[in-house]
């Protein structure tokens, strides 16, 4: 498992670092401050591959006096990274400093001592796949893939996508032989599929295979079924189905792969899986976002019938739902939030204090989303000025009459704050009396 993270002069800060818990890890913080950049570092440090372009350091400054270009003392950027490199087998750190000459992050040579499978879905629909079976072994083939880099389409249409041989055949493609053939995999997947469902009464199930769903594609397609008696070609379906299902695939053609590269190696399957993911809750319904996380911890358990294989979860997410679904589940020791958040104009990454809040508006208020109200802007405005007359001992009764008029105009008419307001207001209108 990844264990632990630090940047110098790389990133959205001078100075960074994270220690991952063994469990769960969730990425929170406004866009732009990092959450998808430690993502991405960490899928690095972990194959030493980039899922997509490689970080870059911050550039060398440049000042202009008299015209002339004076070049500033470079800083020295590096990335530290530490992972357990087998269950019980020690761990593996190393300090990558930036050559600026090469523009590259050197790294130890040879395939990464990293013993579980890594799945890294993006937030643009792409994934990225390391096995420790299949990528970076040298044996008679010194051209095995470092990684398999999926392109949005290509997790449909195989990989690479145009090409007569094909590293992946594509959930299209395999999904359709799986189910033909009724083999092991198809079975994983329905398991799988059930298991990442957004509710137990609208279970995510195949239908049958669609002979064809264009003039010009004589694959057969697979389907899924709706809870409203309709059977949809996968490709038609919605973009949170075609998400999840797509995750479901990987998984299972990871994992049937890798058990097949384990049998010719005579090796032992990996013994765990990381799951990187960037907004987990993209496209997905409330419900949804509600399940999602507790499915992912237990998605190996319906993929290998086993409960001992561990799984570490990173993730970042804008969803309170997200968090509120982990706290039946949340153990400070196993797991934790990371907080990226702007302080006098620098990013600082913090462990979040956990403490359980019960419900996702108060997650939002919290610091981890800083919205001061869980309602619209217009609501946030006239309930603050609602709190500005209660601290105060006589305020014009025309002002009081009009923050009311205010308030009624965007709550509605079962918000808790009525019962604070009401209180207040008969109490001034009836001081004069």
């Amino acid at each position: 498992m990844l264990q632990y993270l630090r940047f110098k002069d790389v990133g959205p800060a001078p100075q960074m670092e994270i220690t991952f818990k063994k469990r769960m890890n969730f990425l929170v913080g406004d866009n732009g401050l990092g959450k998808t950049f430690l993502l991405d570092a960490a899928w690095w440090a972990l194959t030493r591959t980039w899922a997509r372009n490689q970080l870059m350091p911050k550039r060398q400054a440049i000042r202009i006096r008299n015209g002339k270009r004076i070049m500033q003392p470079a800083p020295n950027p590096e990335i530290v990274y530490r992972y357990t490199k087998k269950s019980g087998g020690g761990t593996h750190q190393h300090t990558s400093k930036f050559d600026r000459e090469s523009q590259y992050w050197p790294l130890p040579q040879g395939r990464p001592p990293m013993p579980g499978l890594v799945l890294y879905a993006q937030v643009d629909g792409g994934f990225s796949c390391w096995d420790p079976a299949r990528n970076y072994w040298k044996g008679d083939n010194p051209d095995r893939e470092a990684a398999y880099r999926f392109k949005p389409d290509e997790v449909w249409d195989g990989l690479p996508r145009d090409a007569p041989d094909k590293l992946c055949n594509g959930l299209i493609t395999d999904w359709g032989y799986w189910q033909l053939e009724n083999a092991e995999p198809f079975q994983q997947l329905k398991k799988v599929l059930k298991a990442l469902s957004p509710s137990e009464d609208e279970p995510l199930a195949p239908g049958g295979l669609i002979s064809k769903v264009s003039m010009e594609d004589s694959r057969k397609h697979p389907s899924i079924k709706t809870p409203y008696g309709q059977t949809v070609a996968l490709i038609h379906a919605s973009a949170g189905i075609r998400r999840v299902v797509a995750l479901a695939y990987l998984l299972v053609w990871a994992w049937q792969e890798h058990l097949d590269a384990c049998e010719l190696q005579a090796k032992e399957p990996a013994r765990e899986i990381i799951f990187l993911i960037d907004e987990i809750e993209a496209h997905l319904h409330p419900q949804w976002q509600r399940r999602i996380v507790p499915a992912l911890l237990d998605v190996m358990a319906a993929l290998t019938g086993e409960h001992t294989i561990p799984v570490q979860l990173i993730t970042a997410t804008h969803s309170p739902l997200v968090l509120a679904s982990s706290e039946p589940r949340f153990d400070d020791s196993k797991d934790a939030i990371w907080e990226l958040d702007l302080t006098h104009n620098e990013v600082q990454l913090r462990a979040f204090p956990w403490s359980r809040r019960g419900d996702a508006n108060a997650w939002l208020t919290s610091s981890a989303f800083d919205l001061k109200e869980p309602r619209s802007l217009e609501a946030e405005r006239a309930i603050t000025q609602a709190l500005a007359l209660l601290r105060q001992e006589s305020p014009p009764l025309a002002e009081i009459d009009q923050v009311d008029a205010a308030l009624r105009g965007v709550l509605s008419d079962i918000d808790r704050f009525w019962v604070r307001w009401s209180h207040y207001r008969e109490s001034q209108q009836g001081r004069d009396s």
